[in-house]
């Protein structure tokens, strides 16, 4: 999968822009606060309908203006696909092949991208709410299913803290009502449980193998995923819901207390190993490192066995965070296999001989020209 070019109205800092891409290593080079970050943003928007770096999607529309668009153009194995996002006013509006798209569902997945940015070197140690969304950004793109299950078990969620709410405070009493929001919220938790455990064993896979690389052989990784329905069987989406059933009905005076929901797979983790110890708690920096980065390569392997596709990936400003050893591992694991987006404000900082023929774009005051 490539990104072949991207036209932008009104994105950012980005008035009118329009660039056609390398299919290997594209540098966005320039000084801080110029637009690096806002271009490799783009294409993650574009891809997921969604920032990474903000949640109000006002803040990507330039100030003076009520609209902005991305366009792109996505190479597939055998066929391209033009892509569009619009964001005003009312909301997103999406559209393949020029059609608008009833749902954003039916959008995401066209495009598959995977960033790796400076705070990603903190998964590991950083909070189980950061490592939840890695999982649903991530699996999300890679299947319809999983995304499906997600959106619903948040309307649920929703619904039933507000019905939590309500009985604390005495304005319901019916208890029947929370019961069948329980067995739906149980539902769609189990399907969402079932699929990140069988997509995280495929990735520690993939992780184990770059992991041995780096490590030398010294060091084995493996992936645990840490969930309150884990009392009783966990080898099917029944067993699951079972489970999460009997904790909800355990649980249920002490969550009408505290007017939430405290269990289920918005409250889940993962936690990584190596060598029989908690990388989180007891691994060194350069461990957690080590650990974020085969993680985040490793991505790049499952979401081509997911897909048929491999994805594009976005680096920002992530090689000024890594000594010279994992910096190459990283350059040599994309190089000539994925298209890659990287931004920098020097080339002197990056290994250079292991960049074969790079398209450098400059990037300046929300202009980009190319060498």
């Amino acid at each position: 999968m490539k990104l072949k070019k991207i036209s932008l109205h009104n994105f950012r800092n980005y008035e009118d822009q329009e660039l056609d891409f390398s299919d290997g290593i594209n540098v966005l080079l320039g000084e801080n606060a110029q637009g690096k970050t806002n271009l490799l943003e783009a294409i993650y928007v574009l891809a997921l309908a969604r920032s990474h770096r903000t949640s109000n999607d006002k803040e990507l529309i330039s100030w003076d203006s009520q609209n902005a668009q991305i366009k792109g153009l996505v190479e597939k194995q055998y066929s391209s696909l033009p892509i569009e996002l619009d964001l005003g006013p009312k909301g997103k509006k999406a559209k393949l092949n020029h059609l608008e798209q009833a749902k954003l569902s039916s959008y995401i997945g066209q495009l598959n991208v995977i960033l790796f940015a400076p705070e990603d070197l903190s998964i590991v140690k950083g909070s189980p709410q950061g490592r939840r969304k890695f999982m649903d950004m991530e699996f999300g793109q890679m299947s319809n299913h999983y995304l499906y299950n997600l959106t619903q078990y948040r309307k649920i969620l929703k619904q039933r803290n507000r019905y939590l709410k309500d009985l604390k405070f005495r304005r319901r009493s019916d208890k029947v009502y929370l019961d069948v929001l329980s067995d739906q919220l149980a539902a769609y938790g189990a399907e969402i449980i079932f699929e990140r455990i069988s997509l995280l064993n495929q990735l520690q896979t993939f992780a184990q193998r770059i992991h041995t690389e780096i490590t030398q052989g010294k060091e084995k990784l493996i992936f645990r995923y840490k969930t309150a329905a884990s009392k009783g069987e966990m080898d099917s989406v029944d067993s699951i819901y079972n489970n999460l059933l009997t904790q909800f009905s355990t649980i249920k005076e002490k969550e009408i207390m505290q007017a939430s929901t405290i269990i289920g797979p918005h409250r889940d983790d993962i936690v990584f190993v190596v060598n029989d110890k908690e990388v989180q708690s007891f691994g060194s920096q350069g461990q957690q490192r080590t650990t974020a980065l085969s993680l985040k390569l490793a991505e790049i392997d499952l979401m081509k066995q997911q897909t048929g596709e491999y994805p594009v990936l976005l680096l920002d400003d992530v090689l000024s965070e890594l000594d010279d050893y994992r910096q190459t591992h990283l350059l040599t694991a994309i190089q000539d296999r994925v298209q890659t987006f990287l931004t920098t404000t020097s080339l002197s900082g990056v290994q250079q001989e292991l960049l074969t023929n790079p398209q450098v774009f400059h990037i300046a005051a929300g202009k980009v020209t190319k060498d």
